[in-house]
């Protein structure tokens, strides 16, 4: 059993790694829209997730424009966010609401605090956030429903 969750949490990490690093223009940046955030919604189906999504968030962030900031903060906010996604498994409309809340305020106060970008503090949550649910309820959620029907390969 440690082994296949080591194979499901490391899987995780380099899928999460590579959608970010590959869709690298829109993944960064205070109006970010992480494709790779979907994935955020893995928790529901298993708690190999929490390490995956953080461990694939802090390989992302090695590359990120904004340095140990983001990778200390995002990193996370990613963790914070699976732990608490893994918590809701029993509320499945709730699974992707704890990545929009976590990285919207965390990132968010670390590009308005660490890089003064030019809008005021809850705007930059805002922004943050907005990314973060069209990635989470846009993309994420009905991934989350389209794998319910293969429970059975989380198991």
């Amino acid at each position: 059993m440690k082994t296949k969750y080591l194979i499901e949490a490391s899987v995780i990490a380099a899928v999460y790694a590579v959608l970010t690093v590959v869709l690298s223009p829109i993944s960064y940046g205070m109006m970010q829209v992480r494709i790779s955030e979907a994935l955020t919604v893995l928790p529901f189906f298993t708690p190999a997730a929490i390490p995956g999504l953080f461990v694939g968030c802090l390989v992302s962030n090695l590359i990120s424009p904004y340095g140990l900031p983001d990778l200390v903060c995002g990193s996370l906010a990613s963790l914070i966010a699976a732990i608490a996604s893994y918590i809701l498994r029993n509320r499945p409309i709730l699974v992707p609401l704890p990545p929009v809340l976590a990285n919207g305020v965390i990132v968010g106060a670390m590009l308005y605090y660490v890089y003064a970008v030019p809008v005021s503090l809850p705007l930059s949550m805002l922004w943050v956030a907005a990314g973060q649910l069209i990635a989470c309820y846009g993309i994420g959620y009905p991934l989350m429903k389209y794998l319910k029907r293969y429970k059975g390969i989380f198991q």
